[in-house]
């Protein structure tokens, strides 16, 4: 049986949560290429060795802000499934989550590179956690919805 689906109106503010996402990649590319520059870290090498991060603060940076982007990338395709599925129904609450969501992995990013090291990273990835899983629960629950 087909359902009838609308979008509404207020499914513009989920577009525009998920547009902060795009911007927010860039800002972890161009803080890991900052301190791929500073720590001479040449291509193709994935990360700085161990040696050269525990003598090179840039170095460790590095590494911090390579991880937290690939951190980044790989919780942002199931982000923004949830983003998109549970703002068809929940507009709003999707959307304010998802704001959540994305301000705190740029506190990740920010802390995770910050002098404080990998523990600069807990704020972030508090806040980026629960909010995944809220809107991970509201993208069930309206999925719930549509199929009864």
């Amino acid at each position: 049986m087909p359902i009838a689906l609308e979008i509404p109106d207020q499914y513009s503010y989920v577009l525009a949560v998920a547009t902060t996402t795009f911007f927010l990649n860039t800002f972890h590319m161009m803080r890991t290429s900052k301190f791929r520059k500073l720590a001479r870290v040449a291509f193709p090498a994935s990360y700085a060795s161990e040696e050269e991060a525990a003598k090179n603060p840039n170095a460790s940076k590095f590494n911090c802000a390579q991880r937290a982007h690939a951190n980044f990338t790989e919780n942002l395709t199931p982000f923004l499934g949830a983003l998109l599925v549970a703002g068809v129904q929940h507009p709003i609450p999707a959307a304010t989550i998802g704001s959540i969501w994305s301000f705190s992995r740029l506190i990740y990013l920010l802390g995770y590179t910050s002098d404080a090291g990998p523990k600069g990273r807990v704020p972030g990835f508090a806040g980026s956690f629960l909010s995944d899983i809220a809107l991970k629960g509201l993208a069930a629950y309206t999925c719930y919805k549509l199929i009864f």
